[in-house]
């Protein structure tokens, strides 16, 4: 039996916009497993490591399709349960410093994975720019360690990878989004992806990268934190540069008159899956309009070649470093910075079955 792979339209489309819905990609008997492994949790109970959930990718045509495109991958052993309630626009301020009702496109926050999130204060902050940054990373879970690659976010991700700080975001290769209700409608909680603009950032990575090696929040062009946000303490999840670069004038724009870039929301499907590069920014969005809870489970894949001597779970979105941010060991030689430096400034490398594609799009352009 054959087993499924892209074609090499689906690649020229992966190729230009940075993702690609799969149907069916996960069989009804596996998506009604994980559904009802999920009805049956306890309060509480964290269902990431779970059979039923790692089955939609290591049981599913989701392991051929990326050893085809991307390479070979450790199975993942846990992954992220993403269940959205239905919620109405709210007011509390979001990650971005910003009133949850006031945002466009059903509250998206787009973002790059592999960036240190601390909860957003829900008061206007007072002080100097210097006082307020010492004072947001100090309510994190590290408590006040200054700017320092030891300072781990809400989300369990560290402030920057590195201990010499030249790297403020983590990396991987590509991101499954497994769908297990239906999303065929707007404003369902959706994954929302930003088209195009994979692009956008493995460009910008470059010019960080030629500026002066530093890559991310507090590299070149890219400040951490948002003074000008309504809380004056919003994470700058997307530097102006790309953030710009996908704004004109028939964007949405919140009450200060900063308009916003128009994510797209991917309608899935229960069984359908959205491979996505690493470098596409996204977001969830707000469920407002779904019949019930919205359920994406969420897997983080890296190329086995960047790293072939260390295993990897699936869930993390800063694997150089261990969950809690402990610094791993690797042999003389290997500088897990470098590699991951080199593989955002060139996102296809990772992408071993892409490359005729690749050559091709480039040579059309």
């Amino acid at each position: 039996m054959a087993h499924p792979v892209l074609t090499d339209e689906q690649k020229r489309s992966f190729h230009r916009d940075g993702f690609i819905v799969v149907k069916n990609a996960a069989s009804d008997a596996l998506v009604e497993a994980a559904r009802a492994r999920i009805r049956s949790a306890e309060r509480g109970e964290n269902l990431g490591s779970t059979k039923e959930m790692l089955d939609l990718v290591n049981a599913s045509s989701v392991t051929s399709i990326l050893n085809d495109a991307m390479g070979e991958f450790d199975p993942p052993s846990a992954c992220q349960v993403g269940v959205l309630k239905k919620v109405q626009p709210g007011e509390r301020y979001n990650n971005l410093g910003y009133v949850d009702r006031d945002m466009p496109y059903y509250g998206a926050e787009l973002h790059m994975d592999g960036n240190i999130t601390i909860a957003s204060p829900q008061e206007v902050q007072q002080g100097s720019p210097d006082e307020i940054y010492r004072r947001h990373f100090a309510s994190g879970p590290s408590g006040d360690l200054g700017r320092s690659a030891a300072v781990m976010g809400h989300n369990m991700t560290p402030m920057f990878q590195d201990p010499q700080m030249t790297l403020g975001l983590g990396s991987f290769t590509a991101f499954v989004f497994v769908c297990l209700n239906d999303q065929m409608q707007p404003g369902c909680g959706q994954t929302s992806l930003l088209k195009g603009g994979h692009h956008a950032t493995e460009k910008f990575f470059r010019w960080q990268f030629e500026s002066n090696g530093h890559l991310g929040p507090e590299g070149p062009g890219w400040p951490r934190l948002n003074y000008d946000a309504p809380n004056r303490c919003g994470m700058n999840y997307l530097p102006d540069a790309i953030h710009d670069q996908f704004t004109d004038d028939d964007s949405l724009a919140t009450p200060d008159g900063r308009r916003w870039p128009q994510p797209v929301q991917i309608l899935m499907q229960p069984g359908d899956a959205c491979i996505a590069m690493y470098h596409i920014p996204h977001s969830g969005s707000r469920n407002e309009n779904g019949s019930e809870s919205r359920k994406n489970i969420i897997f983080r894949i890296r190329n086995k070649k960047r790293q072939p001597g260390k295993t990897l779970t699936g869930l993390s979105d800063h694997p150089d470093r261990g969950w809690k941010g402990e610094f791993l060991e690797y042999e003389d030689g290997n500088d897990p910075w470098a590699r991951s430096k080199y593989a955002m400034c060139n996102m296809w490398d990772e992408w071993q079955g892409m490359q005729h594609i690749v050559l091709q799009e480039q040579k059309s352009q």
